[in-house]
């Protein structure tokens, strides 16, 4: 199956490109960074032929979906309402929602600001963290002002400069298996470590992708750059503050499905916030459904036969 091309619907504000195909209990794929909804090609057909709609957005700052120019349009509220409003002009009363990387991290918190909206979550790569103190500024603490993330908040766009001048070069090394398996610590460590990569000429590893795969993420990120998705990470403060008195109980079914190279760490104590939880660990990187699509449409269609489709049978 060819993946769905897009169509803009316009949503909280903005208008987003959205891919779709089959008909049934509605599943939306949210991307993460720097991805785009292409990242699900390898989950589109296996879900339609089990009997699932399949929604993918382009999420604001992406693709050709609008590109607010505010850092705070990238906010968790604002990207959450994005889903809600998307539901709506999809006629849409709730969906189950499956989150990769920054979708994911999008993904849990939609559960908690619209759990009416959100019927279970299937998150890869980033679990579920509790809120506690300002984010940005215990990574400062713990890693330094290098962090990739600290980085990100504490010099703006010195990053961004670093990705647009070099897109092709920056996508080819982050879209490996090697640079997961063998730099996660230093990527985890230090910000200048991912302007390295953006810098570098050579590949640092075989891509996880074809050829003209890859060239569907850069034309897109040649196209759309990367203020906005950056502007994503911009917000992890806003977020903390934002949230304040927000309960942190996932009351969903939920399913997590770690990486086993991926600089992301589990979260041993994510049963104490979701209490319906199942976990699995691949044997890859940090793109995990697109470097094992076999092994995770697998344990989608396993999860939402099990737990979901009962729930849409009601």
């Amino acid at each position: 199956m060819a993946f769905p091309a897009g169509r803009k619907i316009r949503v909280n504000g903005i208008e987003l490109v959205v891919h779709e195909a089959g008909s049934g209990i509605p599943v939306v794929l949210a991307h993460g960074w720097p991805e785009l909804a292409y990242s699900w090609r390898y989950q589109v057909e296996p879900l339609v032929a089990a009997g699932y709609r399949v929604i993918m957005p382009d999420q604001r700052g992406y693709g050709d979906s609008d590109k607010p120019e505010p850092v705070e349009a990238y906010d968790i509220h604002h990207l959450c309402a994005d889903h809600v409003a998307l539901l709506d002009a999809l006629d849409i009363e709730r969906a189950v929602y499956v989150g990769h990387d920054w979708g994911a991290i999008m993904v849990w918190q939609h559960a908690l600001l619209h759990p009416h909206r959100v019927a279970g979550v299937a998150n890869l790569s980033v679990p579920f963290a509790p809120r506690t103190v300002d984010p940005v500024a215990r990574m400062e603490e713990k890693f330094g002002p290098q962090h990739y993330i600290v980085h990100f908040n504490r010099q703006p766009g010195v990053a961004v400069a670093a990705f647009d001048n070099n897109v092709e070069g920056f996508l080819r090394n982050m879209y490996t298996a090697d640079i997961w398996r063998d730099t996660a610590g230093d990527m985890g460590a230090s910000g200048r470590n991912i302007i390295d990569i953006a810098q570098r000429q050579s590949a640092q590893g075989e891509l996880i992708m074809s050829e003209a795969e890859f060239a569907v993420f850069v034309d897109a990120f040649k196209k759309g750059g990367f203020r906005g998705p950056c502007n994503w990470y911009c917000n992890f403060t806003r977020n903390w503050e934002t949230t304040e008195g927000l309960s942190q109980q996932v009351i969903q079914p939920a399913m997590m499905i770690y990486g086993e190279y991926d600089l992301v760490p589990p979260n041993p104590f994510m049963g104490e916030f979701v209490h319906d939880l199942e976990e699995h660990t691949l044997s890859c990187g940090h793109w995990i459904q697109q470097e094992r699509p076999a092994e995770t449409n697998q344990l989608l269609l396993d999860w939402l036969d099990r737990r979901m489709r009962p729930l849409f049978q009601d």
